[in-house]
């Protein structure tokens, strides 16, 4: 069953993006659209009072963020699942560094930080994930020609979703991007790896030794992090391989790359509103938008309809593929700096901003947000919490015995660390905030 399944759901998705036209593509929408509101109303309590008496025009009903999903977790998911419990399973995977297995023997759970405020909570019915290689199959870019995909998935962290992803066709190895270079590129001979997967301040890590590499890689896939257009160049002719993007996040499968090369966005697995600072909607190329909302059309265990992200896109022309999907012509923001320490080798150590945010927030829910300045081998840690000087004080002596801990692992030590409370404000313009900054100055108490 799980085969034929797969093979329906590759079929779908690959009709769906070449050859529905725009008409259909609103028309389908509009009607998971309507299916998903009804089940959430029925099944979410969360739901069910936030659209009482709401009017049924989709685009008038409220929009949502992570501090209400979270503050109202245990009631918007459809499953009858407490928040603390989810939580609780979370954190300890977190500390013991072991991110397989399922909630309730069920559910995969994502823990995030995103690019401001603090953690949210995901959940992927263990039914779904499974799915995921054909899905990966039709919306991956990637040639079938390619086929057996031998590849090379440089992640933070392997979790369950991850494991999940099985076929006889996919051959996956898991590497964290905080694993030695010279032994990332043992991995990839040895496996003789087709398809390389990275964030892009991970390619650019590995670029300078690309004639290390001897087997001859086909697909470089960049996700994660915001892929410029330099880069893209760069690591086309730095690897001699396609270069494709995926635009992943926590809330759902955002967009996807086409075999002509563009990032559309997935239209049948989300619905994405795009308005500007006045509050109308942007359809037209190359109109930077203001907000982003965003419906998961797929996973009902964690209904997130009307959902506002921090990214922001701007849509491109249409594509030489025919797909009537939208462009992404490039994404703002999501873009944060790799920091880099000497460690007691003399060698430079990269830490990658998504690592740190996770020592942070992990620590404490009382922190709403953070910035993190670096110096050579300095860190000025600026907080922002709510709480008084007492809990503060527990804040900062936690931080300051694990921070240190946490960099001894990757050998990096002597590093200078302040950490200070005080209120941060996000941009109110249309730049991004910017969370991890490296300045040339030293960094002082």
């Amino acid at each position: 069953m799980g085969i034929l399944r797969g093979i329906a759901d590759y079929m779908t998705l690959q009709r769906h993006l070449y050859k529905y036209s725009r008409e259909k593509i609103e028309a389908y929408q509009q009607r998971e659209l309507r299916n998903l509101v009804d089940f959430a109303a029925e099944r979410s309590p969360f739901y069910r009072d936030l659209y009482h008496g709401a009017s049924e025009d989709f685009s008038s009903l409220p929009v949502i963020n992570k501090e209400v999903m979270m503050e109202n977790f245990s009631t918007l998911n459809t499953c009858c699942l407490d928040r603390d419990e989810v939580m609780a399973f979370a954190l300890q995977k977190e500390k013991d560094k072991d991110y397989t297995g399922y909630f309730n023997d069920e559910y995969v759970v994502g823990l995030s930080s995103g690019t401001s405020g603090n953690k949210g909570l995901y959940i992927t019915p263990k039914e779904m994930t499974r799915r995921l290689p054909f899905v990966f199959l039709a919306r991956s870019g990637i040639s079938l020609k390619n086929l057996p995909f031998r590849i090379l998935f440089l992640l933070r962290v392997f979790s369950q979703g991850f494991a999940d992803i099985r076929a006889p066709f996919l051959l996956l190895k898991y590497m964290s991007t905080m694993t030695e270079v010279d032994e990332i590129i043992d991995a990839l001979n040895a496996g003789r790896i087709n398809i390389l997967m990275a964030p892009p301040s991970m390619l650019r890590i590995l670029l300078p030794k690309r004639d290390q590499i001897r087997t001859p890689i086909d697909t470089v896939v960049s996700y994660a992090e915001v892929l410029t257009a330099e880069d893209k160049e760069r690591f086309r002719i730095g690897f001699g391989a396609k270069v494709i993007e995926i635009y992943q996040a926590s809330e759902g499968q955002l967009g996807s790359t086409c075999r002509h090369g563009s990032l559309h966005i997935n239209e049948d697995l989300v619905y994405v509103e795009l308005y500007d600072a006045n509050g109308a909607l942007v359809t037209e190329p190359g109109t930077p938008a203001a907000r982003m909302i965003v419906t998961n059309l797929v996973n009902r265990a964690q209904p997130l309809i009307r959902y506002e992200m921090n990214d922001l896109i701007v849509l491109g022309e249409p594509c030489p593929c025919g797909s009537a999907f939208r462009v992404i012509d490039r994404i703002i923001g999501r873009h944060d700096d790799v920091l880099y320490f000497t460690n007691k080798e003399g060698k430079l150590q990269h830490v990658f901003p998504d690592l740190f945010s996770r020592f942070l927030i992990t620590e404490s829910d009382r922190i709403r947000e953070f910035q993190v300045i670096q110096a050579g081998q300095a860190l000025r840690i600026l907080i922002d919490c709510p709480d008084g000087p007492e809990e503060q004080k527990k804040i900062r002596e936690a931080l300051m015995k694990r921070i240190p801990e946490e960099l001894r692992q990757f050998g990096i030590e002597q590093i200078k660390l302040v950490i200070e409370f005080q209120e941060l404000k996000l941009p109110t313009d249309k730049s991004k905030y910017k969370r991890f900054l490296t300045t040339g100055s030293s960094v002082t108490s």
